[in-house]
C-alpha cells in the first residue's frame, strides 16, 4: 500500500492525497460509509459506485464474527466476493461494540475481554491475537488494532491504565499481524489506534506510542463518544501534530458535517459514521442547502426536488413531498431513497473539501459551508 499527499492548505493542517490499496486507490479526505454487517444499509452496491461514488466502506469484527460467521466468509473467499464490493475494505476490530455492551456481563481482563453476543446472549472472548486472525479471515485491506474505548466521562486513573493496556494489545496485534498472511491474496494493513480520552497529556503520549511503531496509517479512537465537540476537536488537534504527517489519519466514528471538516482542517484524511444512514432512516435529510427533517408537515406539499444541486441523481428523482410520504409511511423505499440522498451528500461534500485544498482555498470554503450545511431547513 502506498499513501501519498499532493496539496496542503495554507490556512490550516487540511492535505489531499492518495492512499493505494489493491482493491483500488482512495482520494483524501475520504468519508466511509458504514456497512456494519457487510451491508450498508439499504443501499445497492451498484448505488455505492453510482451515485454515491463512494470509495472505500467499513465492515464490522464483531458482528460479521456474530453473523454469518467466519466459516461463510471463508468459504465464500472473504468479504470482498461475499457481498460484492470490489473496492477497500476497512474493518472495525469491535473495540468499539464491546464498549457498547457495557451493563451487559462484558469483563475486560488483560488477555481480553469476555462477552455476550447481543443476539442470542451466547458467550464469546475476544483476544488481540484472535482479533487479527478474524479479520485476516474477513479480509479487509485495512484491520484495525483491538482496543478499550473508554466511556465518556471516565476518571484519569481509568483513561491511563485503559490507554497502557491498549498498547500493550497493540503490541499483541503486532506480532500476531507480522506472524501470518493475507488468505486471499492481496495484501492487508494494520492501523493502531490512539486512546486516551479526553486528557492531553494522555492523548500526546499515546500518540507517540502509537508513532513509535511505524505502521502504515493510525487512527484516533475513543471520541466522538459523548464528549463536548470543543475537546474532540482539542484531542485530534494535538494528536494529529505528533502522530506521522507522511501516514494517513483515520478519526473513528466522525461525525456531522460539521465535524468532518473541522477535522479536515486538523489534519484527519479518513472518516466513518452511521449518521447519514441512521438519520436517513429517521427522515433526516442533508442537503447542500441544509438539513430537511422530511417528516415535517411543511414539506407535504413542496413537490420541489430533494436537492437542485444534485438534479441528474436521486435527489432529482424524487420531490420532498413524495419522499416525505414514503417516510411517514414507513415504506421501506423511503428510507432507502434517504440513505442514498444522504451518503452522496457526504461524498460529495469530501470531494469538494479536496477540490479546496487543492486551490489552496479550503479555510474560507469550510467557514462558509458549515453554517450552510448545519442550518435547519
Amino acid at each position: 500500500m502506498k499513501f501519498s499527499i499532493s496539496h496542503t492548505d495554507p490556512s490550516s493542517k487540511a492535505r489531499a492525497g492518495e492512499i493505494t490499496t489493491d482493491h483500488g486507490t482512495i482520494q483524501t479526505p475520504i468519508f466511509m460509509p458504514v456497512g456494519t454487517a457487510g451491508t450498508v444499509k439499504g443501499v445497492h452496491i451498484s448505488e455505492l459506485t453510482d451515485p454515491i461514488k463512494a470509495q472505500i466502506i467499513l465492515g464490522n469484527t464483531y458482528h460479521l464474527y456474530l453473523r454469518p460467521g467466519l466459516e461463510v466468509i471463508e468459504k465464500a473467499g472473504g468479504l470482498h466476493k461475499f457481498n460484492g464490493w470490489q473496492g477497500p475494505i476497512l474493518t472495525d476490530s469491535g473495540g468499539y461494540q464491546v464498549y457498547s455492551l457495557a451493563g451487559t456481563g462484558r469483563k475486560i481482563q488483560e488477555e481480553g475481554v469476555k462477552f455476550k453476543s447481543h443476539i442470542d446472549g451466547s458467550i464469546h472472548y475476544f483476544t488481540p491475537e484472535g482479533v487479527m486472525d478474524i479479520q485476516r479471515t474477513i479480509g479487509a485491506d485495512i484491520m484495525m488494532a483491538f482496543d478499550e474505548c473508554t466511556p465518556y466521562p471516565c476518571t484519569y486513573e481509568y483513561a491511563r491504565k485503559s490507554m497502557d493496556m491498549t498498547h500493550r494489545w497493540l503490541d499483541r496485534c503486532i506480532k500476531r499481524f507480522d506472524e501470518t498472511d493475507p488468505k486471499y491474496g492481496y495484501n492487508q494493513t494494520l492501523f493502531p489506534i490512539v486512546q486516551g480520552s479526553v486528557y492531553s497529556d494522555l492523548r500526546k503520549v499515546s500518540a507517540e506510542y502509537i508513532a513509535s511503531k511505524g505502521a502504515f496509517g493510525n487512527a484516533i479512537g475513543g471520541l466522538s463518544v459523548g464528549e463536548p465537540v470543543e475537546d474532540m476537536y482539542a484531542m485530534a488537534d494535538e494528536v494529529t501534530d505528533i502522530l506521522p504527517k507522511d501516514k494517513p489519519r483515520y478519526l473513528m466514528g466522525v461525525g456531522t458535517p460539521a465535524n468532518i471538516l473541522e477535522g479536515i482542517a486538523l489534519g484527519i484524511d479518513m472518516f466513518d459514521c452511521v449518521m447519514p444512514t441512521r438519520n436517513a432512516r429517521n427522515g433526516m435529510i442533508f442537503t447542500t442547502q441544509g438539513i430537511i427533517n422530511i417528516k415535517n408537515k411543511k414539506w407535504e406539499s413542496d413537490f420541489s426536488v430533494i436537492d437542485p444541486h444534485f438534479v441528474n441523481d436521486v435527489h432529482g428523482q424524487y420531490t420532498k413531498s413524495y419522499l416525505r410520504h414514503l417516510v411517514r409511511c414507513e415504506e421501506m423505499l423511503g428510507a432507502m431513497i434517504a440513505s442514498v440522498c444522504n451518503l452522496r451528500f457526504y461524498l460529495w461534500m469530501v470531494g469538494e473539501a479536496r477540490k479546496e485544498i487543492q486551490a489552496g482555498t479550503f479555510t474560507a470554503w469550510k467557514n462558509r459551508m458549515i453554517p450552510q450545511f448545519m442550518h435547519r431547513l
